[in-house]
């Protein structure tokens, strides 16, 4: 596997990009004009902030009373502009947008370093690092040496720092630059406010992704990808196609008794409308002791099955990789033995490596027209044994009839469950449903949980209960996580 994709680092402006400074400011300067005895034009002072103090200062003051004035200001700051400054609507979204990529906040700005502190304690705002009182191109050192990639501010100065920082300049029209301003500096992306930020992100950081995608399926050159019919695999066949082409690219179901039937013919004709070969290889992981006894390691033995089945073919075919659909999430995930099982056979994880998610997936699933960007999770029919309780063909056939009743006992109540999962317990089965489902139509004594519990019943189980909490997935590790 190659190294991680590198970290995403978001540094921010404060004044006039992250809070709305002006009332402030203005109500600091006049406390100081009162004090010094200087009539000092406020409104013109205020109108672009983010300039150092001395820049503003100096034209009105002598020479020699500048660095006093400075210091005074700062104490007067403190009783005038932390409580009256607001946040601009989406600081606190646009802080927040960077933590839901995994990434790190910083706060670059011209700003005495302890009022900005101030601001950043009164208003909450999540940010891992402060750097004070460096402005214009001085920001760049600080963004280098944090390795940040994107700099959020509202002035040409801001765009001047970003780029000697080799950094995306994104800038926002809250403070006194214009667009054409802004775009003549230099800025890569010109906001309306912060608002949009966000959703900017969350695309950038997508084209980010994809493209050390592609980077590393070309550094791979040819692989045969393990295709499970599910959203992750099925955007890593896609995307392994437009790398690579059909001549490089294999996909592979393994068939046993834990692919649910109803996931076949639909996974076929994605892989067909790709152009591409499936392979669909018998897998005996059933014939696996550890697999069969259902531990809490199941999934290892059955990935271990999967990944020594797929090699000899990718060789025969001149395929140098089997891959595997792991995304970013599942990596820290926690409970996760089969991408163990996985790792130790030589197998690559290409949406792993470029740092994507499952949110990304589902997002550059539907960007690229793919019918399975909202596809729910399909996990195996396996993962419905409770642990604990013998895997054998018998239960999963009676797992996969029962899902199938409860399907068709919700449509003729004119009901439907985007996810469903019976849970094979032992001695009774628990059936897990949308939550909202649940909640508002079936209650204890309606027509409708009585005809799902009667199908399962129908399927070959003695004991059923419907879960009041709905579906959860992977429950079944709950049991694990308290012992």
């Amino acid at each position: 596997m190659t190294s991680s994709p590198p970290e995403l680092v978001v540094g921010f402006d404060l004044d006039m990009t992250l809070i709305d400074t002006v009332p402030g400011f203005a109500a600091t300067l006049s406390a100081l004009a009162g004090e010094l005895g200087v009539d000092l034009p406020i409104e013109e002072m205020t109108e672009r902030l983010g300039p150092p103090l001395d820049h503003l200062l100096s034209p009105h003051l002598a020479e020699e009373a500048v660095a006093p004035a400075i210091a005074r200001f700062r104490e007067l700051y403190v009783d005038h502009s932390i409580l009256p400054v607001p946040a601009f609507a989406g600081a606190h979204e646009s802080l927040a947008a960077v933590r839901r990529h995994r990434g790190r906040t910083l706060l670059v700005t011209g700003k005495f370093t302890a009022n900005a502190h101030r601001h950043v304690d009164h208003l909450a705002l999540d940010v891992d690092l402060v750097a004070g009182e460096v402005w214009g191109v001085g920001k760049a050192a600080v963004l280098r040496e944090q390795g940040a990639s994107v700099y959020v501010g509202d002035h040409v100065h801001d765009v001047e720092g970003a780029l000697a920082a080799g950094a995306t300049s994104v800038s926002v029209l809250t403070g006194g630059c214009t667009r054409e301003e802004l775009v003549e500096a230099g800025t890569h992306v010109v906001l309306d406010s912060l608002e949009d930020f966000p959703a900017w992100l969350d695309d950038h950081v997508l084209d980010l992704r994809l493209a050390a995608l592609e980077a590393r399926l070309r550094e791979l050159g040819s692989v045969v990808v393990a295709f499970s019919g599910g959203a992750d695999s099925a955007l890593l066949l896609a995307a392994a196609v437009r790398t690579l082409g059909t001549e490089r690219v294999l996909a592979a179901t393994g068939y046993s008794d834990s692919l649910p039937a109803v996931e076949r013919d639909p996974g076929r004709a994605f892989v067909e409308s790709l152009g591409v070969r499936l392979l669909t290889p018998r897998t005996h992981e059933m014939e696996r002791e550890g697999y069969r006894a259902n531990s809490g390691e199941r999934c290892y033995f059955c990935k271990a099955e999967l990944v020594e089945t797929l090699r000899p073919l990718a060789d025969e075919h001149g395929i140098a990789h089997v891959a595997t659909g792991t995304n970013a999430d599942d990596a820290v995930a926690g409970f996760r033995p089969g991408i163990r099982a996985a790792a130790e056979r030589g197998a690559v994880t290409p949406l792993l490596d470029a740092g994507l998610s499952k949110d990304d997936v589902r997002r550059a699933s539907r960007r690229w027209g793919l019918p399975t960007w909202d596809k729910p999770a399909a996990a195996c029919l396996s993962s419905r044994v409770a642990y604990g309780v013998e895997v054998t063909p018998h239960r999963l056939a009676r797992v996969e009839r029962a899902e199938a009743a409860v399907r068709s006992a919700l449509a003729t109540a004119g009901l439907e469950s985007r996810d469903l999962r019976v849970r094979d317990l032992g001695e009774r089965a628990s059936i897990e449903l949308d939550a909202a489902l649940v909640r508002d139509h079936l209650s204890d004594d309606s027509p409708a949980r009585a005809a799902v519990v009667d199908a399962v019943r129908g399927a070959g189980f003695a004991h059923v209960d419907v879960d009041p909490r709905g579906f959860r997935s992977g429950s079944l590790n709950e049991a694990l996580a308290a012992e």
